[in-house]
């Protein structure tokens, strides 16, 4: 088992798993091309993306499996942990928040250079802060849906919208079983309702215009292991049940530009000191990941 220390007081790499680049010619390996980023702005998101080579997928599936444990030594720095967060009693949905604070290699996954230089150009080359991390994971056979959704429809509590999402698989996902899907261009619909994020698969539709249903076209996401998906907040985006005989586990990096402000005097995620309403978003819990300008 880990140890239970804090891994949110240490803002960089603390593993071997990634290299931070040192100059501006090894930053540029890592940079989504033109039609990468335009792609992104005209339909809300890019695909494809590798992220991990093979050892580092390793290294995350180990860790996964033991902090997936109840009785993990690291169990209480969580700041959410749902051993099942369907609302099928005949499904399973692992689903978690704060991993990032109990081992090396989900915390380093948020200095990982892949990820930060790709997130900065989507953020429109702003400066990059981290929000919030998640698992999820749908075992063989009976893995439960992540109903269709926006990201930012829970995320209100943060303002300005300049947020940004990163779906990388630790298994190849396939619509067998269970990847992410898309509604193309629905980052321009505005923000929606917030359904139950493991309820009722199209329970979003209740709150759609009729030219938005005309639209509602799902695309399968379908990813090896080890690349990533990147989508806007108000991407609808959901999944449907794992009734294939293979896991399907991912895990998500959420993002915003720096300079984004708490928009409540309330508990930002549980355990976490308050941010007063209109209080820069930073500190501790939400570390500077990549600052613009920067080559080191």
């Amino acid at each position: 088992m880990m140890n239970t220390l804090d891994l949110a007081n240490e803002h960089k790499l603390i593993s071997q798993l990634f290299k931070w680049p040192t100059s501006s010619e090894e930053w540029e390996e890592y940079k989504l091309s033109e039609e990468q980023v335009a792609h992104f702005r005209e339909y809300g998101y890019v695909s494809g993306i590798r992220l991990l080579n093979d050892e580092q997928i390793q290294a995350l599936r180990e860790e996964l499996e033991e902090i997936v444990n109840p009785n993990h030594p690291g169990h209480h720095l969580f700041y959410e942990f749902h051993s099942n967060e369907s609302k099928d009693s005949k499904s399973r949905l692992f689903h978690s928040l704060g991993h990032w604070r109990i081992t090396k290699g989900f915390h380093d996954v948020l200095w990982n250079p892949a990820f930060v230089m790709a997130a900065h150009q989507l953020l429109g080359e702003k400066s990059v802060r981290f929000w919030h991390d998640q698992l999820f994971y749908k075992p063989a056979h009976h893995g439960g849906v992540v109903a269709w959704h926006q990201d930012y429809s829970y995320w209100t509590r943060t303002i300005a919208m300049q947020h940004l999402t990163c779906w990388t698989g630790l298994d190849d996902a396939t619509t067998e079983n269970g990847c992410l899907h898309y509604i193309p261009k629905s980052h321009t619909w505005g923000l929606l309702e917030a359904p139950a994020l493991a309820g009722n698969m199209d329970s979003l539709l209740e709150y759609l215009t009729d030219e938005q249903k005309e639209g509602f076209k799902p695309v399968p996401i379908e990813l090896k292991k080890g690349h990533a998906t990147f989508h806007h907040p108000l991407l609808v985006h959901g999944s449907y049940e794992n009734n294939s005989e293979r896991s399907r586990r991912a895990f998500v990096l959420n993002v915003f530009a720096d300079g984004t402000l708490s928009n409540t005097d309330d508990e930002l995620l549980a355990g976490v000191p308050k941010i007063a309403k209109g209080r820069k978003m930073e500190g501790k819990f939400f570390p500077l990941l990549y600052k613009a300008g920067s080559t080191v």
